[in-house]
């Protein structure tokens, strides 16, 4: 409670909660990164020196009150102290995902004029330098790794390590600004800006105080009773709101550590060598894991395999009410243990679950397959329902009250309502302040009290109270028959297959629903070096006879399950196609946070889903793509498009 009351009082910004921390846990470990596959540690005294350090670099170097600095790289100690330093002298960070095209990144540093980039390599400057001719309010490019920039021209690029010590060696000339410009700071003062991910359009830039972040991490990290003991893994895209909120906000209210891996490619390893007690992943991370357990499976021996299935299936049935503390028969505890024992707990231990107490997904709907199949082990994951202008936090779902078809009850402190049209409205402590140099938008989305319109469209239960999610507003439509159209819903049930990454579903308006589908090339890689079957690439991969069965089985088996839904039955897929190529960011079929922009996607191959419609056997078609760099090319194929067979509502009615 006391921890409260100094959050309200007397800590209103980051910078307050890092001179707390350094006082209060001062030798407790506040940042590690594994470099050259060592662990390096940095407590809480360290940290506060560190980002002293680069406070007072930036001051030397010019950074004025109300400036912007973007923060650019794969996440590192040292870029979360960038963003910390940036408040420290009352400007604002705004971090930029890492692997943005060049494009990209000149529309968000160019709307929001940011003087100042902080890079973490070579790429990133790179990138940077390419689009600078658009950026005539760049003044300097700090960046982190020096390998390959020495032969840069460095009259306007400076090293990080360097800007440190020049901070350091003019302590005495600004430690005195950087006190006045740390006390002027409240909770009014904007703590950080974050670009939406651009779904329907360009991003905006979502505003967010230090009343947004502080109190949203207070509030969240007393409900799951989050303390400094708290190790995390921060992975993901530092410019995402989930990973500023847990990895800063809660990280600095609560006093835990902060844990970055070494690569994107060594984050599994370094996963289980942390062993996180508090874990935020979206369901893609989820749906990976799972498949790669799967392969692994089919590769084991015959005993280990059913030995897998048979405690599997048993999980399945008693695990997540062992976890709720629900009341579950001794003998059917005792094979649970016995499974823990064999099983789960290895199992847990391999995918680095083992220490988890608290785990969320959000971002996107999880599959209740895969939500249930974590549960089942004995992983207390739950969902959470946010926006990046709710500062996160919308819905949360309580321990034991945890399902998969709700995101929960509202968050501590937000309001919700549901409007005549189904949309979900909330107002919050974490509303954030307003679109950067777009009031009209922040207008037709915040109203005058503060009620913010989410574009989901939802329902609360009555019994329960729990809020459940049908779709986004501008997604649920009608088919030609009146019944709903609801894509996520369908989507996610095909992404439980592990052989199936990506799927976008279409019917509005229309008399039947079409699909197209990624397969993932990682798990239908590993089946057809199994079976034998050469590929040279993935659409030979994706248009093979035997795939195709395949993922038609799993869609016939989906729409068995829709069917089974009397507001969703209309929802059945009856045409599929498995695309030639994979949805990506880069080619704009995706934004940075991996969801679909269905009307781009839609837009663009506009050809598949006519001949869907027209009953046509195959398609040619030709696809422009973008390389890794940068380059254009397209590239053609014929396409099988398949027919599934749907369950007639009119005879599931009948058979009831």
């Amino acid at each position: 409670m006391a921890q409260t009351q100094s959050g309200a009082e007397g800590m209103q910004s980051l910078p307050a909660l890092l001179q707390r921390n350094a006082t209060q846990y001062a030798d407790a470990p506040a940042y590690r990164e594994k470099e050259f596959g060592i662990w390096q540690c940095w407590n809480w005294a360290e940290t506060e020196k560190e980002i002293e350090a680069l406070a007072l670099g930036l001051i030397n170097l010019g950074v004025q009150e109300g400036d912007f600095v973007a923060i650019i790289g794969r996440n590192r100690p040292y870029l979360y102290w960038s963003m910390v330093a940036a408040q420290s002298v009352g400007a604002v960070p705004v971090p930029v995902y890492q692997d943005s095209v060049a494009e990209e990144m000149a529309y968000v540093l160019g709307h929001c004029g940011a003087k100042y980039v902080i890079a973490g390599d070579q790429e990133q400057v790179d990138k940077v330098i390419e689009i600078q001719d658009q950026l005539h309010q760049m003044e300097h490019v700090i960046y982190l790794d020096p390998r390959g920039m020495r032969k840069y021209d460095h009259h306007t690029l400076h090293e990080f390590s360097h800007v440190q010590n020049q901070g350091r060696a003019a302590y005495d000339e600004w430690i005195s600004d950087l006190n006045e410009r740390r006390a002027k700071l409240n909770y009014d003062s904007t703590c950080v800006m974050l670009y939406t991910s651009g779904t329907t359009g360009k991003p905006k830039g979502v505003v967010l105080s230090n009343r947004n972040v502080i109190e949203s991490a207070k509030n969240a990290s007393n409900f799951d009773k989050l303390t400094k003991s708290e190790d995390i893994l921060s992975y993901l895209p530092m410019a995402w709101v989930g990973d500023f909120i847990f990895s800063v906000g809660q990280a600095y209210w609560c006093g835990f550590c902060v844990n970055c891996p070494e690569s994107a490619d060594t984050m599994m390893t370094d996963l289980r060598e942390i062993g996180p007690t508090y874990f935020f992943a979206p369901p893609r991370v989820f749906e990976t894991q799972l498949t790669s357990v799967m392969i692994r499976m089919e590769d084991a021996g015959t005993l280990k395999r059913k030995m897998f299935h048979h405690y599997l299936a048993h999980a399945k049935k008693v695990g997540g009410d062992i976890l709720d503390g629900k009341p579950v028969g001794a003998m059917d505890r005792l094979k649970y243990a016995i499974g823990n024992m064999l099983v789960y707990g290895p199992l847990k231990d391999t995918l680095g679950f083992g220490n988890v107490r608290v785990g969320y997904t959000a971002g996107e709907a999880i599959g209740p397959e895969i939500f249930d199949f974590y549960r089942s082990l004995g992983i207390n994951l739950k969902q959470l329902y946010g926006q990046t202008e709710a500062t996160v936090f919308i819905t949360v779902q309580p321990d034991g009250e945890v399902r998969a078809d709700t995101v929960g009850v509202p968050a501590p402190d937000v309001e919700i309502k549901i409007d005549d049209n189904g949309e979900i409205h909330y107002r919050s402590p974490g509303t954030f302040v307003e679109y950067f140099n777009n009031p009209d938008s922040t207008a037709s989305t915040k109203d005058p009290e503060g009620w913010v319109a989410t574009g989901d469209a939802g329902f609360f239960e009555k019994d329960s109270g729990h809020l459940r999610i049908i779709d986004r507003a501008k997604d649920v439509g009608k088919m030609a028959d009146g019944s709903m159209f609801a894509p996520k819903y369908v989507e996610n049930k095909l992404k439980f297959y592990p052989d199936i990454l990506e799927a976008v579903l279409f019917g509005n308006g229309k008399d039947r629903c079409t699909a197209f589908i990624n397969i993932d090339l990682t798990a239908v890689g590993n089946w057809a070096e199994r079976n034998n079957i050469a590929y040279a690439s993935y659409q030979e991969l994706a248009g093979h006879p035997r795939v195709l069965d395949t993922i038609q089985e799993h869609v016939e088996t989906v729409n068995k399950s829709v069917a089974e839904d009397d507001m969703l039955s209309g929802c059945q897929i009856h045409r599929f196609v498995i695309l030639h190529k994979e949805l990506d960011a880069d080619d704009g079929e995706m934004t940075r946070t991996r969801k679909v922009r269905r009307v781009i996607v839609a837009d663009k191959f506009k050809d598949i889903i006519d001949a869907m419609y027209n009953g046509e056997p195959k398609i040619s078609t030709v696809t422009e793509v973008t390389y890794e760099d940068g380059r254009k090319g397209s590239i053609s194929a014929t396409l099988d498009i398949r027919d599934a067979a749907v369950v007639p509502v009119a005879q599931k009615m009948a058979a009831e």
